[in-house]
């Protein structure tokens, strides 16, 4: 797998100030790809450089124009979507075909949507006396993660641009070669040196020297909520705007009117796909009393389908902490029912599609993401159980909600503490805003909700 041995900072591709270096590995069966810098506070503060050095000319480029380059962008990754994909299945183990229609297609919708949105903001209004400006905030601090890593950089870069940002990205260390392709593209599309910045190295060190860094004006994070709120922290301490997207524990509320098979079916696809690696997954599936012993042999059955289907998880660290949730879960009295902690594979960082019955609220399987192919499935008694157990995390990312009455769906979902709530398996939808309540996060991604986390108000009486 090619890769840059360099950074891109201010237009081109430079060394590092250190001679460290990140191993990429494939998931899939644990030989090394790849090698990156492993790019450390200097290469930060020689991209916040460049980043604050072009604000100014970007900021007052007119947005018809800074349209046109997202449209150039959009148009130089798509076309690069089949390296695109093939490099985030070497880098990632997500299979090919998901690769295809998800990671690398996906990223192409979000990135049309907001070449559109810059050119038909509206960047001023009028509110009584008062012209209200919208105007770009300054110098973004983009950290994403692997899970889907062209998908979230995307849904940080392309609003920041199009608000007339300027940014430096620091991608995870487990996939820093898709970030690169994006690099290339964003050359490609003739965006001016210095508006986008691209620092591979790690967490602790890069990161942290981002988050920190006097000359950015918004950090925006995606990860884990630990990890968000150690960001949170420096960049409240420095009075600074952060945008967080966190951690989720997703509930799948089947009511008992809903089409049972249907919503069971629907609802272990969304757990097993990316590997169980998506922090909107429904990973909590609610079921009434009645119909629970139907639902578990169901989404037993639903889950084998998965056992060729999926990739590995990330990382050895990442299939050590999914399977020892599952033994947790088992201890603390959940029946296992398909899957497990053991993986018949010698290679590769595979965990088995799992699903957990007799599943409790209180246990930890119930109450922690474990990002990874394991589905939970809890029996409630009423719907006012259902919605106590629903709304009884510390989470509040995502959800769905099965009724045959779309209406009974609405009214269950609207009292759900959480920022997304799909109805009868309703579709992906690029426009909407996406984000969570409580410890899911801060702010929103997506759409004109995304665009508008990258603006600051200015109001001018008259």
């Amino acid at each position: 797998m090619k890769a840059h041995d360099g950074l891109y900072i201010d237009g081109a591709w430079r060394p590092a100030a250190s001679t460290d270096e990140i191993e990429v590995v494939n998931p899939a069966d644990e030989r090394v790809i790849a090698k990156v810098p492993a790019g450390g506070a200097a290469d930060v503060d020689s991209a916040v450089r460049a980043a604050r050095a072009a604000l100014p000319a970007w900021a007052a480029t007119p947005p018809a124009e800074r349209a046109a380059r997202l449209t150039a962008l959009r148009d130089a990754l798509a076309a690069r979507k089949d390296e695109i994909a093939e490099t985030v299945t070497a880098e990632l183990g997500s299979p090919l075909a998901f690769s295809q229609a998800v990671h690398a297609a996906v990223p192409l919708a979000v990135a049309g949507s907001y070449a559109e949105l810059a050119a038909t903001h509206s960047f001023e209004e009028k509110v009584g006396n008062s012209t209200v400006l919208h105007e770009p905030i300054g110098v973004v601090g983009a950290i994403t993660p692997w899970n889907y890593p062209l998908h979230q950089i995307v849904a940080k870069v392309a609003p920041a641009l199009a608000a007339g940002c300027t940014v430096v990205l620091k991608p995870a260390e487990d996939t820093p070669l898709t970030a690169q392709l994006f690099a290339e593209a964003v050359h490609e599309a003739g965006v001016p040196a210095g508006v986008f910045n691209l620092v591979t190295g790690l967490g602790p060190v890069a990161g942290q020297a981002l988050a920190e860094h006097p000359g950015v004006d918004l950090v925006s994070f995606t990860g884990s909520t630990a990890v968000g709120r150690r960001i949170g922290a420096v960049a409240g301490g420095a009075v600074k705007k952060f945008a967080l997207e966190l951690g989720g524990k997703s509930a799948n509320v089947i009511l008992p009117s809903a089409d049972l098979a249907k919503a069971v079916n629907v609802g272990v696809a969304n757990v097993m796909s990316n590997s169980g690696q998506t922090c909107s997954a429904w990973t909590r599936m609610l079921v009434h009393r009645d119909r629970y012993d139907e639902a578990v042999e169901l989404a037993a059955a639903a889950a084998a389908k998965y056992g060729d289907r999926i990739g590995p998880v990330v990382s050895a660290g990442q299939q050590a902490r999914v399977r020892g949730y599952i033994e947790k879960g088992v201890a603390e009295g959940a029946r296992l029912v398909a899957g497990g902690p053991d993986s018949p594979r010698e290679k590769g960082y595979f965990v088995d599609p799992t699903v957990l019955a007799d599943v409790t609220p209180e246990m930890t399987v119930a109450q922690e993401e474990i990002f990874g192919p394991v589905l939970t499935v809890l029996r409630y008694e009423d719907e006012e159980d259902a919605l106590r157990i629903a709304n009884g995390t510390v989470y509040g990312l995502a959800g769905a909600v099965w009724a045959a009455d779309e209406a009974e769906a609405v009214a269950f979902a609207r009292r759900m503490d959480t920022g997304q709530v799909d109805i009868n398996g309703g579709r992906f939808n690029p426009l909407a805003p996406f984000g969570g309540y409580k410890q899911s996060g801060v702010g929103r991604e997506l759409g004109a909700h995304g665009l508008t986390e990258y603006l600051q108000t200015k109001s001018l009486q008259f």
